[in-house]
């Protein structure tokens, strides 16, 4: 039985994330930007809170920990790499390492870029990825520490998960992310209904988080440095794919 995952707002643009074994009972929290949403959710669906999934150490992610726990113990899990940034853990994982959410079992993949140990966290059996600031919706996180070909090897792991998975990444920055991928990618048919099906959602007050893969292969530049139409515009034809995605990430740090 797949998990059952409620995407929760936090902050001013934020998203956590409960996902729950409905077999056994067990759920996660992906991150906590803060903790009452968080403790609200579980109050109304009546879950009990097992697992706590850090993705990487940025405050916005992790400050809402101490007081979530302090009404919804839990085991803390994160990045071993990162653990010397992260609240104290209970299980430090490297990519490779799987998960134990109940019956369900998630696959860690380290997407260094946007942070040193920013980890996903892939379930198979619910065709689900949880990528916090790494493969965002229209966009990816801006590369802090790592460096752009790291950023760029990082998406690609990303992009080979089956095309049906859906992402549940951490901010609301779609409508930003439409606007620039415009520029990248102006004569992009599939971009256009997805900007326009975007403003009416926002409009509307209703998230863009989660997305779908095949979605984001179809219309997120980050994840088109091969296509040809993209390369063409920004004269950068004959780049290696890696260099393509580090001048759209320049270009959309100045935009």
């Amino acid at each position: 039985m797949a998990l059952q995952i409620l995407t929760i707002p936090c902050l001013s643009d934020n998203y956590a994330f409960l996902a729950h074994d409905p077999a056994t009972g067990a759920t996660a929290a992906v991150d906590v930007p803060e903790a009452a949403p968080v403790l609200a959710a579980l109050r109304e669906q009546g879950w009990t809170l097992s697992d706590v999934v850090l993705t990487h150490h940025h405050a916005d992610h992790i400050q809402g920990l101490d007081a979530l726990l302090s009404e919804a113990p839990a085991r803390v899990i994160g990045a071993a790499t990162d653990a010397h940034r992260l609240p104290p853990l209970d299980l430090a994982v490297t990519e490779g390492d799987t998960i134990g959410i109940g019956a369900e079992t998630g696959h860690v993949i380290d997407v260094s870029g946007h942070t040193m140990g920013h980890i996903a966290l892939h379930f198979p059996a619910s065709a689900a990825v949880f990528t916090a600031d790494s493969l965002m919706a229209l966009g990816c996180g801006r590369v802090f520490e790592g460096t752009m070909h790291q950023m760029h090897e990082s998406l690609g792991k990303l992009a080979t998960l089956p095309p049906a998975t859906t992402v549940y990444s951490g901010h609301e920055y779609t409508a930003a992310n439409a606007r620039f991928a415009l520029t990248i990618d102006p004569d992009n048919p599939r971009l256009h209904d997805r900007v326009a099906a975007v403003e009416s959602a926002r409009a509307q007050g209703r998230p863009t988080v989660p997305s779908r893969l095949d979605e984001e292969l179809a219309t997120n530049p980050f994840l088109r440095a091969d296509d040809p139409a993209i390369r063409a515009r920004l004269g950068m034809e004959e780049a290696a794919d890696a260099d393509v995605f580090a001048e759209i990430r320049r270009r959309k740090d100045h935009f």
